[in-house]
Order: structure tokens, then C-alpha cells, then sequence
């Protein structure tokens, strides 16, 4: 077991891997996407934000985002140390937080550069969802003993259940960053780049694909239960139930409210913890002897 500060460590990691997704959907839907219209300064001539730049506030909130990349690299390098004395695996795994946030940084640079277009910031995205899954599957191998091979806790065909979940999370997810590069939210001025798709009938697909998710989370809970799983794989059903109805309840209402800046930033944050519990329902249904 690893010891108490090394854990908060670890947990940090995750809480900012997903905290930085909330605040650059912040950036999104306030319109402050081109706050700092160049990178990797803020402006020519300067990394911080200007007086001669018009605009209001926008330019801050952009500048705070990318301010807060420091703070995930120091935090990412805290992994690193906490590791440093840990088996293989688990430092290999908190060396590819520190790469993938350097990644993340030059992908969030480029969407800049191509005026926010739709599908590299939907790249930007999914690339900090890479990062969490990542700084979540550290946290779960950071409980485990050893790094002996897995075997299955549940039925099989409860297993082939769980990973055909894992997929659909995925593609839910997917599918989200389609309705978010079609909706109005575009980043910045109205003139920048949507993807050509009905926004009408991409989020209805979203919709459809979200409660068949829900549906067979239902049934694998009921599976779990039937064939006396392990109560950590039960648990993980339920908590990925609890945030799927949350999900649904912000969802909806951005929907029916005409999207409201900060629902929408809300429902982002939602997708990261949607992933977050998916992933440790996957996990859950295997043990290491």
C-alpha cells in the first residue's frame, strides 16, 4: 500500500486532469477562445495580456487557462517524485501525465493558430481525456499489490457486458464533441468554423446513444448483483448510474433552455466524471493475485 501523501498525490492529478477540461470549456462558451489570439503568447510581443488589446475580459479568461497548465505540470512532476521508488509500471505511468500535458499544450496551441477549428479542438479534448484516463488508472494500480496478471472477478459474459460499456462511454463521448463542434458555443465570434451537421439531429443521436448507455448500465447492475460479484464492481454500477441521471438532468435542460454558457460547462465536467466512474467499473471487474 502506498503511503497517505502519495495517494493525495495521485488523487490531485485526477482532480486537475479534470478540473483543466471544466475551466477550457469555461474559455469556450464565455467566447474567450481567442483571448490570446496567438501562441504561445498571449498577444505579439508579450506572453500576458495587454491594455491595447480590446478585449474586455476575455483575454483573462483565456490567459488563466493557459496559466493553469503550469499548475498541472507541477503536479504531474509531484507524480513523478511520489513514483519514483514504486514498481515499473506505476512510473511509467506518471511520466505519461508530464508528456501528455506538453502534448495537450502544443494541440491547444494549434487550435489557435487554425481559428479554433471544430475538430482540433474536439482533438484537444479527447487528448485530456486521455490524461485522466491515465491519472485514473494510476490511482487504481496505486491500490493494487503487484503487477501479476489480471483475471476476471465477474460471469464472462458479464466481462464482454462491462467492456461493451467501456466502448459506449467512449462513444458517447465522441459523439459529444460532433453536437459541441455543430452547437453555437464556438469559442469566439459567430464567423468561426462549425462542423455541417443538423444540430437538431446530432443531439438526438447523443440523446438515443446516452440512454442505451443508461439501459445496459441497468442491466449490468442487475447482472452484477444476479451473479454475486464483487461488491467494488456493484458499487461502480451504481455510481455510474448516479452521475448518468445527473448527466441526463443537465443534458436535457441545456437542451430545452436554449444552452446556456453555464450548463454547458457543467455538462462537459459531467462527461470527465461519466468517464471517470466508467472506467472504474472496467477495472473493478478484474483482480491481481
Amino acid at each position: 500500500m502506498l503511503k497517505p501523501w502519495k495517494t493525495r498525490i495521485l488523487q490531485a492529478n485526477l482532480v486537475a486532469q479534470t478540473l483543466i477540461v471544466f475551466t477550457g470549456a469555461v474559455v469556450r462558451v464565455t467566447s474567450s477562445g481567442l483571448g490570446c489570439p496567438t501562441w504561445p503568447e498571449c498577444v505579439a510581443g508579450s506572453i500576458t495580456p495587454t491594455s491595447a488589446q480590446t478585449q474586455a475580459w476575455h483575454k483573462y479568461v483565456e490567459f488563466g487557462n493557459r496559466l493553469l497548465t503550469f499548475v498541472l505540470v507541477a503536479v504531474a512532476i509531484a507524480t513523478i517524485f511520489a513514483m519514483r521508488n514504486e514498481r515499473s509500471s506505476l512510473r511509467k505511468l506518471s511520466w505519461g501525465s508530464l508528456v501528455g500535458i506538453f502534448a495537450q499544450a502544443i494541440l491547444g496551441g494549434i487550435s489557435v493558430l487554425t481559428h479554433l477549428n471544430p475538430l482540433v479542438v474536439a482533438a484537444h479534448f479527447l487528448l485530456s481525456i486521455g490524461l485522466i484516463t491515465v491519472a485514473r488508472i494510476l490511482l487504481w494500480r496505486s491500490h493494487e499489490s503487484s503487477d501479476e496478471p489480471r483475471r476476471l472477478a465477474v460471469h464472462p459474459m458479464v466481462a464482454l457486458g462491462v467492456r461493451l460499456h467501456t466502448v459506449l462511454a467512449l462513444v458517447i463521448i465522441l459523439v459529444g464533441t460532433l453536437v459541441t463542434g455543430t452547437g453555437p458555443h464556438a469559442g469566439d465570434s459567430a464567423d468561426i468554423t462549425r462542423l455541417p451537421f443538423d444540430p437538431q439531429m446530432i443531439s438526438w443521436l447523443h440523446a438515443d446513444i446516452v440512454v442505451l448507455f443508461i439501459g445496459l448500465t441497468i442491466g449490468l447492475y442487475i447482472a452484477l448483483r444476479a451473479t454475486q460479484a464483487p461488491t467494488r464492481a456493484i458499487r461502480g454500477a451504481v455510481e455510474v448510474l448516479g452521475v448518468s441521471a445527473l448527466q441526463g438532468l443537465i443534458g436535457y435542460s441545456q437542451y430545452f433552455l436554449n444552452l446556456p454558457w453555464a450548463l454547458v460547462a457543467l455538462h462537459v465536467l459531467g462527461a470527465c466524471l461519466l468517464w471517470i466512474v466508467s472506467l472504474g467499473l472496467r477495472l473493478s471487474i478484474y483482480v491481481r493475485d
